[in-house]
This record gives C-alpha cells, structure tokens and sequence, in this order.
C-alpha cells in the first residue's frame, strides 16, 4: 500500500502499544514514515522513541539513507485529563486533609505529562546516540499534540494549545480551536515553563491513590478498541476498491 500510495509525506499510523514497537523498528528501518498514535504514558513514550532510535539504526547499519524518514509520537492529551479529573474530584469536596493536593492537581495532569514528555524527547534526541544519527542525515521523532480539544466547558479553549509551543512539535488543532486561538491565544514559547511544577503535580497523584500507568493503561485499550472497528471498515472498503 506504502508503494503503490508514492506520497512521501504519507504517514502510517500504528498504535504505542507493547505490540506496536517492532511494527515502529521494522517499518522505520524499511523506510516508511510512522505516526505513532494512541501514545498516553511517559514510560511507554521512552520505549517508542527508542523503537524509533532502534529502527533508523537498523536502516543504517544497511547503508540505506535516513534523510527522507520523517516521524511523530502522538500524545493523545484531553482524554488524560477527562479520565483523571472525576477520580480527583471525589477528593475536593467536602473539605479534607487530600483537598489542597486534589484542587493543585485538577485539570493539569495531561500538560504536565506533556511537559514531562518533552524533557524525555530532549534526553534523548540530544544525546550522543541520535547525535551520530543525525551526522547522516537523521531527523529527531517529533512530538505531537493530539486530542487538544477541550472537553470540559470550564477549561479555557486553548487550554491545550498555549502551553505546549516548543521546538520540534506538532499540534492537531480542531478548526473551531484555531478560531479561538486567532481570537484570544497569546503566542509564547511555553512549553519548558513549569517544568519543577509539572513534575510535582504527577508525583502527587500518588498522594491521592492515582496510579497514572493504570490510567494510560486503560486509555490506550478504550483507544484501541475504537480505533479496531474503523480499520476492519477501511480494510473492507480498500478490498472491495481493489476488486473493482
């Protein structure tokens, strides 16, 4: 399909989960431009980008060309803190001896995870090992924004848009949101704002019984789940195109 499509800038869309990492390795080391999708947890978020690493390794070790591969790691962000927020709020009303940390840590788990992200994409596409990559023609993985609607009617609009301008990232705005930020949105590098701040919000949901992993656990198998039907409906079509 990769072929006979002949679109460069295509990307493949596959899934961070635990069986998605080779696909990664083995399509980037074939040449194919990957876009990581459904990507929720920073430890998870490592282990792509070292698939990623892993992939354009393997490709040069083969003395084939890096220059052309292009790839993003999509950080799905709203969902994180649609999830997040009703476990928190159990903890902010009425007043207790968790209500400080519960009202500190609402609705900013998914930009902190952002924030957090970004400091690991720095580790590691600045490190030695990218470094003589990149002396080949190599270009870094970039994050990307994904899910940056807001969903609850008490967040700003561009809650998920202002704070995460950095170097080397993409953000997938919905229409109405690029409306919003025309109108309202103060344009500033923000992203590595915070970033003490960003930690402790994650570290304290653990004071509160919040397993994060648990959580990105279970966003990635809801997204998987949604995203199963609409493939095998593709498939389908694509087949049914093909015997025409």
């Amino acid at each position: 399909m990769w072929s006979a499509l002949d679109r460069p800038n295509v990307l493949i869309k596959v899934p961070a989960t635990v069986e998605g990492l080779p696909a990664i390795r083995q399509l980037i080391s074939e040449g194919i431009n990957v876009n990581v999708t459904l990507l929720f947890g920073l430890p998870r978020y490592r282990q792509v980008a070292e698939a990623y690493m892993a992939g354009l390794e393997a490709r040069d070790a083969q003395g084939k060309p890096l220059k052309a591969i292009a790839s993003v790691a999509s950080f799905f962000l709203s969902r994180i803190d649609t999830l997040v927020d009703p476990l928190v709020e159990k903890f902010m009303e009425p007043a207790g001896n968790k209500t400080e940390i519960a009202k500190k840590v609402h609705g900013q788990v998914a930009i902190s995870s952002a924030k957090a992200a970004y400091q690991i994409y720095k580790e590691i596409f600045g490190g030695s090992r990218f470094r003589k990559l990149a002396a080949t023609g190599a270009r870094v993985q970039r994050l990307l924004w994904a899910s940056t609607s807001t969903k609850n009617p008490d967040y700003r609009d561009v809650k998920y848009i202002e704070p995460l301008i950095g170097s080397n990232t993409v953000n997938t705005v919905p229409l109405e949101i690029i409306a919003a930020y025309r109108d309202h949105g103060e344009p500033k590098l923000r992203l590595e704002h915070g970033i003490k701040e960003a930690d402790g919000i994650l570290a304290q949901l653990q004071g509160l019984g919040i397993s994060i992993d648990n959580v990105t656990q279970q966003l990635e198998d809801e997204g998987v789940e949604k995203f199963n039907q609409p493939f095998d409906t593709l498939m389908e079509t694509l087949a049914a195109r093909a015997s025409e």
